[in-house]
């Protein structure tokens, strides 16, 4: 017995050539965005790993920029961005409050066990 109630979605959808041709520039429209961020931290790896003077500047940069790649994925591929603002700010908000979070504890550990080895002379 075949049910009448059931849509097959995939068979009932009928988009245009033009649509699709939208969406796929789209996705290498975020291709794009993505890959030359992702050159810029690599060359900046790359250019500035050696220099000691520079270590500050580039975990500034690199946690910025996985933050922006971070938050592009998810507006574009996880179809945040169209959504209402006060939603992307629920999902977004203790996302960044958590990751800002997790690097102040990690800075404020680090130079804990650098004052607990000048206290023992480890």
């Amino acid at each position: 017995m075949k049910r009448d109630d059931i849509i097959e979605y995939s068979l009932d959808a009928h988009h245009s050539e033009e649509e699709g041709v939208k969406k796929r520039k789209k996705i290498w429209q975020i291709f794009w965005i993505l890959l030359i961020v992702t050159i810029v931290e690599v060359t900046l790896g790359l250019m500035f790993s050696r220099d000691p003077g520079m270590k500050t500047f580039l975990f500034v940069t690199f946690i910025t920029l996985t933050l922006v790649k971070a938050g592009y994925i998810v507006m574009s591929y996880m179809h945040l961005g169209d959504e209402v603002k006060s939603l992307r700010i629920t999902i977004l908000g203790p996302f960044l409050f958590f990751i800002f979070y997790l690097i102040f504890i990690s800075l404020i550990e680090a130079t804990y066990i650098f004052q607990i080895d000048k206290l023992f002379g480890w």
